[in-house]
């Protein structure tokens, strides 16, 4: 390859002529640390105020996990955003959800993908889904000097373990501490409504269309208490994130259907909305 401005072939530098480790973090953070989100920290003092995503919720199903989030991010007190995605593919067979700082998670999650991928390309082989949530764990742990400058990314992971042949989710601490939830989980600000929606709700065994109305429902009810999450706009057309892990891989649950729900959880609460207050 030649430079046009030089006319002379450029090369690229040595670190880039090896494999070496078969993360790309480690890479990066060897080679330019201030690429990486943690290698730009905030000066002592300084506060950022910055858009945040809110509300996840991820349920198991026969046959695989479900997330969701919904589309709003908050800045203080005003919408910073109506329509943010939060719910990302990591891989194939892997998906992630975002709560938090919204511009410091975006970074992350698609650096996630990235470090997966180079792990395929350099090692020829898929890692397993614990070692994805492992890796991933990492990277929120390097973060940590951000988050406790209020930049924080708690993010939630779920997949289809082609190897147990069946859906796992995986929480996280701000220390990158990951654990493993059975049946379902919650995080962003309306977590603890998603929550109780869930425990009431939810059921081993579901169908995915079932696991899907369930996850909409679990929106519905933390954004009729949390002002930072957002409920499913009729007016606009803006309807939660909704994304289905199986045996086929991952995919998006379409409008259509995804409207479908929403009107089906809208009709049934007209008659009993859970509240005059």
């Amino acid at each position: 390859m030649t430079s046009p401005s030089h006319g002379r072939a450029r090369r690229l530098d040595d670190a880039y002529l090896y494999a070496g480790s078969s993360s790309f973090t480690e890479f990066v953070s060897g080679y330019r640390p201030e690429l990486l989100p943690s290698g730009r920290p905030l000066p002592t003092g300084t506060h950022v105020e910055a858009p945040h995503g809110t509300t996840i919720v991820t349920l198991l199903y026969d046959g695989g996990v479900v997330m969701a989030g919904d589309r709003r991010a908050t800045m203080g007190n005003l919408i910073a955003n109506r329509d943010m995605e939060k719910v990302f593919a990591a891989d194939d067979y892997s998906v992630v959800g975002i709560a938090g700082t919204a511009g410091i998670a975006i970074e992350l999650v698609r650096l996630y993908q990235v470090e997966l991928e180079h792990y395929e390309k350099i090692e020829g082989a898929i890692m397993s889904l614990e070692g994805k949530a492992n890796r991933l764990a990492s990277m929120i742990r390097g973060n940590l000097g951000l988050a406790m400058q209020g930049l924080t990314v708690v993010p939630t992971y779920a997949g289809y373990d082609l190897d147990e042949a069946a859906g796992r989710i995986y929480s996280y601490d701000v220390t990158g501490g990951c654990y493993v939830e059975p049946g379902h989980h919650s995080t962003g600000s309306g977590s603890v409504f998603a929550r109780g929606a869930l425990k009431k709700l939810w059921h081993p065994g579901m169908s995915e269309e079932q696991a899907v109305s369930v996850a909409v429902e679990a929106l519905y009810d933390a954004a009729d208490d949390d002002s930072a999450t957002g409920g499913p706009d009729l007016g606009r057309q803006i309807w939660p994130t909704v994304a289905v892990v199986d045996r086929g891989g991952a995919r998006f649950v379409a409008n259509d259907l995804l409207q479908a729900h929403v009107e089906r959880v809208v009709a049934a609460r007209r008659g009993n909305p859970g509240g005059a207050r």
